[in-house]
């Protein structure tokens, strides 16, 4: 199962303006992660914390490994890392366990099968943006918090979906909703 997990403010931005090496989050942005303060609790966003460290997969784009580093935390314990990209330079190695991918279907194919019975997590705006552009999705994992940042990277830019709500997780200054796509 393919789930994007995003944290985005009501105006549907999952960053501030200028996100850049050095402000990833961009200006402001990282007022979307304070729910994260309680992931240590016993309460919602504990919950929501300790589902996303046990996905078997990531599948993500390359302007979110290059902001993220590469990478180079050994992201989620090791799991298995998809990077999708346009283009694969042989010289470049990629880190620990990632591996690129040119075609979105085949990674996706990959991080569902090296998943096993795990969830797969989407990381950043750009690679849920063409996996919901292929119908890939089978869960959307939203946690909205309740700022308006005005500017940004919107995740849902251009995207439509038909959604069920499965689950709906209230905590302190952030909603986790969990939609099922149609």
């Amino acid at each position: 199962m393919i789930r994007l997990y995003m944290t985005m403010s009501l105006d549907d931005f999952v960053t501030g303006p200028d996100d850049r090496p050095g402000q990833e989050l961009g200006r402001s942005g990282g007022r979307l992660f304070n729910w994260l303060d309680d992931r240590y609790g016993d309460g919602a966003s504990a919950q929501i914390y300790r589902e996303a460290l046990a996905t078997g997969a990531i599948i993500s784009r390359c302007r979110t490994f290059e902001l993220a580093g590469r990478w180079g935390r050994d992201h989620h314990d090791g799991v298995p890392i998809h990077e999708f990209t346009h283009h694969v330079d042989p010289a470049d190695v990629p880190p620990g366990s990632v591996r690129f991918f040119t075609d979105l279907t085949s990674a996706a194919e990959e991080a569902r099968a090296s998943a096993g019975d795990r969830a797969v997590m989407v990381h950043g705006a750009g690679a849920a943006q063409v996996l919901q552009a292929a119908d890939q999705p089978d869960e959307l994992e939203l946690h909205v918090v309740p700022v308006l940042l005005g500017e940004g990277r919107r995740l849902f830019d251009g995207t439509k979906a038909e959604l069920e709500l499965v689950r709906r997780l209230e905590d302190r200054d952030v909603l986790h909703l969990r939609y099922r796509a149609r």
